[in-house]
C-alpha cells in the first residue's frame, strides 16, 4: 500500500487526536509538526515522536515529504493556512469551524474546487457508529418522515469569570462563541444525520458573563486557571449561551440551545429527530446507546453491537457488542473516510455514508452561523441561510 506523508499545523488540544487517528490507520508518516515558534514545535516534535518540527506554517507545507496538513490553529489562521496548503495542491484537512464567516469559507471552498485536491473539515462526532446507525434508519424511512429535530449543546467550561481562552476573543475566534464553536456541530451533526438542510432560523443570543479576567500568559482552552494566574479586565462581545428556532426544508420543525456556562455539562450534546413513525436520540455522554422511541411497542436503548446494526456501517465499529467506543473511535472513522478518499487520488465516492465532512459542508456551517449571528442582533427574526 502507498504510504502518505502528513504534517500538523498547531498541535494544542485537538492536534494529538489528529496524529493519533492518522497512526492507527498504519499507511500514514507524520513527517512533520508547525508551531508557534521553533521552540515550541520542537517540543510538540519530541512529546509525539514527530522527526520534524518547523517555527512557521509555510515551511512545513513546503516540505516535499508533506502531501497531507491537517490545520489545528485557532481559527483566525484558517483562511491563510488552509489558502497555503491549496496553493500548493496539497490536501488539507481543517479544524472546524472551517473560517472565520460564510465570506472567508466561500474563498476557500472556490480554491479547493479549482485546485482539485481532496479537502475536509473534522465535524468528528459524524464518526460515532451510533450516529451512523441513525442516519442509516432515517435513510431508510423506519422513523418516517422528520417533522421535529431538537436537542442542545452544553458545556460548563466557561462559567467561571476566571476562565478564559482565545476562542472569546473576536480577532481570534471570530465574532460567536457557542455557537461558532459548539452550535456549528449541533447543526453539522443533524443535517448530517436527517438528510435535511437548515433554510432559516431565529435566534436569541446573550452573554451571561459580561467581563472576564484575561491570563497575562496564555493557557488552554478547558484549563483551570491557577491562585496566581493574574491579569486584566475583558470586555466580552460574543455569547456564551443561545436558543435557536429552526426551520428544515420539506417543513420540518426544530430548536437548540448551546451554552458554555452550563454547570456540570462536560460535552453534553444531545440530539433527537421525530417522524411520524419513531423517534431517535443520541446522548454524546452516553455515545454507545442509541434511543429509539415508539408510540406502541415499547421504546427500546439501543446498545452499540455490530451484529444489531445496519450492515452498511457495520466498519464504523471496531469492537464486538459490550466493548465501549468512544471520541477517539469516532475521530478515526473520520480521518479513515478521509484517507480512504486520499488513497483513491478522490475518486472514491462510494463510502455510505461518508463521516468525513468537506469544505462544502464547512461552508454551510458558516453560512448558518452568520444566519443566527444576524437573527439575533435584529432582536430575534426569522432569518433566511444565504448559502
Amino acid at each position: 500500500m502507498k504510504r502518505i506523508g502528513m504534517g500538523l499545523v498547531g498541535a494544542g488540544l485537538i492536534g494529538p487526536q489528529h496524529i493519533d487517528a492518522v497512526r492507527r490507520l498504519g499507511f500514514v508518516d507524520v513527517v512533520a509538526v508547525a508551531g508557534s515558534s521553533e521552540k515550541s514545535a520542537k517540543e510538540k516534535a519530541e512529546m509525539l515522536g514527530i522527526p520534524k518540527a518547523y517555527g512557521g506554517f509555510q515551511a512545513l507545507i513546503d516540505d516535499p515529504d508533506v502531501e497531507v496538513v491537517h490545520n489545528c490553529t485557532p481559527n483566525f489562521l484558517h483562511l491563510p493556512v488552509n489558502s497555503a496548503v491549496i496553493a500548493k495542491k496539497k490536501h488539507v484537512v481543517s479544524d472546524k469551524p472551517l473560517a472565520m464567516n460564510a465570506s472567508e469559507a466561500k474563498q476557500l471552498l472556490t480554491a479547493v474546487r479549482q485546485a482539485g485536491v481532496v479537502h475536509a473539515v473534522t465535524f468528528n462526532y459524524r464518526g460515532n457508529p451510533l450516529v451512523q446507525q441513525a442516519r442509516a434508519m432515517i435513510a431508510n424511512g423506519e422513523i418516517g418522515q422528520p417533522h421535529f429535530i431538537h436537542g442542545h449543546y452544553l458545556q460548563d467550561w466557561l462559567i467561571k469569570e476566571t476562565d478564559f481562552s482565545w476562542r472569546i476573543e473576536p480577532e481570534k475566534g471570530g465574532p460567536s462563541s457557542a455557537m461558532g464553536d459548539i452550535g456549528s456541530h449541533w447543526c453539522d451533526l443533524v443535517q448530517h444525520v436527517s438528510g435535511l438542510r437548515i433554510e432559516s432560523v431565529l435566534a436569541d443570543l446573550t452573554t451571561v458573563i459580561p467581563t472576564r479576567t484575561k491570563p497575562k500568559v496564555a493557557r488552554e482552552s478547558f484549563a483551570e486557571a491557577g491562585a496566581a494566574d493574574t491579569g486584566e479586565t475583558f470586555t466580552v462581545e460574543v455569547e456564551d449561551l443561545g436558543s435557536v428556532l429552526v426551520r428544515f426544508e420539506n417543513g420540518c420543525k426544530g430548536v437548540f440551545s448551546v451554552g458554555q456556562v452550563c454547570a456540570g455539562h462536560k460535552n453534553n450534546l444531545v440530539f433527537e429527530i421525530d417522524g411520524m413513525g419513531g423517534s431517535v436520540r443520541w446522548h454524546q455522554e452516553r455515545q454507545n446507546e442509541l434511543w429509539l422511541g415508539r408510540r406502541d411497542g415499547g421504546n427500546v436503548d439501543m446498545a452499540k453491537d455490530p451484529g444489531m446494526m445496519d450492515e452498511s456501517i457495520q466498519h464504523y465499529t471496531h469492537l464486538p457488542g459490550g466493548h465501549q467506543e468512544g471520541f477517539a473511535t469516532a475521530f478515526h472513522n473520520v480521518i479513515r473516510d478521509i484517507y480512504g478518499v486520499i488513497l483513491e487520488e478522490g475518486a472514491r465516492n462510494d463510502i455510505r455514508p461518508p463521516a468525513f465532512a468537506t469544505f462544502e459542508d464547512g461552508y454551510r456551517a458558516n453560512c448558518i452561523v452568520d444566519a443566527v449571528l444576524a437573527s439575533s442582533a435584529a432582536g430575534g427574526v426569522w432569518t433566511q441561510v444565504q448559502y
